[in-house]
């Protein structure tokens, strides 16, 4: 007989116990999450908040691995695109000044963006469907990343990419939309970036740890990122200049300011009510097509409950914030380790669900046989037109998009699969005649379908 159902069980009775007990609470959380966190490894800061009170407030790892100093709860910390939700609220802002309009053609503030005889709206870069090509995604962005440029210089680099698709008829994540939006909030308010983010945003909440790196306001600073190394277990993380993620993902940090965020947003601050409506309602596509973006924020369901979050990666760091508003919990995770090393969307995702007395039932491996993973293999296109490549190798099946390494899948399901260490997941889908032609990718920038394209 198994004990796993038993344990799922004893740990439900546990959270519903803690649930009205703070004190509590911080015991179950400590004693979940701690197991993710290796000894002498990066690790993260990590905050819960419920009802507006911190309930759980702990870091775990290392901050320097040479000289083995711990990490601590109230170190800043790179947000990478968490960024994006401080560039949105900045353009909801100029809007109510009367400054742009969401409408606007994106030429009107760089006029001189090619924008291939299509209107693209500062709405359509909040939500991702400009069509613009993410340049992050480009192969010579890398022989770049060390490299200080302008805001021009950048736009530059990347406005002669074609477009991906037409204006507004799909959605794919694009850090070049975000950078354009720095661009129009410095020609809108006549300010630099950092310092309208700083003026009209940090200062008024008490945000002094927050910042535009290189433009910090607290005598904290940045402490150092790790990546998994080749030769050894963890190296320093590949340098990159804060000037190309910019409003995209140049924001530094701390979980203690994040809550002060979250607590200024439940409260109604820097926005009307229907700004932040706006916010938090999310994309729509031709022919009722799944979006899930609203402005910088990812709009879904956490075990069912409203669920409003956005992660970020950067060399040498990843983090996660999820606002749960119905039940007033607020959770933030950042990491001086990249996702490989530490996944903060699955700490955070974990500690939410705890917090609001329903945790994550544990996935567990089934064994499939070869023949019933060979009805998986093949090609599937995105509506991006981006790829993914499913292989059988041995008993496992893997999972690859082009020019990344392969991911194995473990099903836990018939159909189902899940990515280790994630909270991703894979559902095949099969038609009337039992062929598989689809599979549904679930994850964390929301749903989406991919048709097989090829055995």
């Amino acid at each position: 007989m198994s004990l796993r159902p038993i344990v799922a069980a004893a740990l439900l009775l546990q959270v519903c116990f803690a649930h009205a007990n703070n004190t509590s609470l911080e015991g179950l959380l400590d004693a979940q999450l701690a197991p993710m966190f290796k000894s002498g490894a990066p690790g993260a800061a990590v905050i819960v908040m419920r009802d507006g009170e911190t309930v759980f407030r702990k870091a775990y790892g290392l901050a320097d691995l040479d000289k083995k100093v711990p990490l601590q709860a109230d170190m800043q910390l790179r947000l990478g695109s968490i960024t994006k939700q401080f560039t949105a609220v900045a353009i909801l802002m100029l809007a109510e000044q009367g400054k742009l309009s969401l409408q606007d053609d994106i030429t009107r503030f760089v006029p001189d963006y090619p924008t291939k005889g299509k209107s693209i709206t500062i709405h359509q870069l909040l939500q991702h469907k400009s069509g613009i090509h993410n340049y992050t995604d480009m192969r010579s962005f890398w022989s770049v990343a060390r490299k200080d440029m302008s805001v021009a210089q950048m736009i530059d680099f990347f406005k002669d990419e074609p477009l991906d698709y037409a204006p507004g008829e799909r959605w794919a994540y694009s850090n070049s939309g975000y950078f354009l939006l720095g661009a129009v909030i410095e020609r809108a308010s006549g300010m630099r970036y950092a310092d309208f983010i700083a003026r009209n945003i940090f200062e008024p909440l008490g945000m002094v740890d927050t910042a535009y790196e290189g433009a910090e306001r607290s005598a904290k600073r940045r402490i150092t990122g790790y990546r998994g190394g080749f030769f050894s277990a963890y190296s320093p993380a590949d340098q990159i200049s804060m000037s190309l993620p910019y409003a995209a993902g140049a924001l530094v940090s701390t979980v203690d300011d994040l809550a002060r965020w979250d607590a200024a947003i439940s409260a109604g601050k820097l926005l009307t009510a229907e700004s932040w409506k706006l916010a938090f309602t999310p994309c729509t596509l031709p022919g009722a097509a799944a979006c899930n973006y609203g402005f910088g924020w990812t709009i879904g369901k956490l075990r069912g409950h409203q669920e409003i979050a956005h992660g970020g990666d950067i060399p040498g760091f990843n983090g996660y914030v999820i606002r749960l508003p119905d039940d007033k919990v607020f959770v933030a995770v950042l990491s001086n380790g990249e996702r490989n090393l530490l996944n903060s969307e699955v700490v955070a995702k974990h500690a939410a669900a705890i917090a609001i007395g329903d945790p994550f039932p544990e996935r567990k491996v089934i064994a499939l046989a070869p023949e019933a993973l060979d009805a998986f293999v093949g090609t599937y296109k995105l509506p991006d037109n981006s790829t993914r490549t499913v292989r059988r190798k041995g008993a496992i099946l893997t999972w690859q998009r082009e020019g990344r390494p392969a991911t194995d899948l473990k099903p836990y399901a018939s159909t189902s699969f899940f990515m280790e260490g994630t909270m991703n997941s894979v559902e095949f889908r099969r038609d009337a005649g039992g062929k598989v032609t689809s599979l549904l990718m679930q994850q964390t920038i929301g749903d989406q379908v991919a048709e097989r394209i090829a055995d």
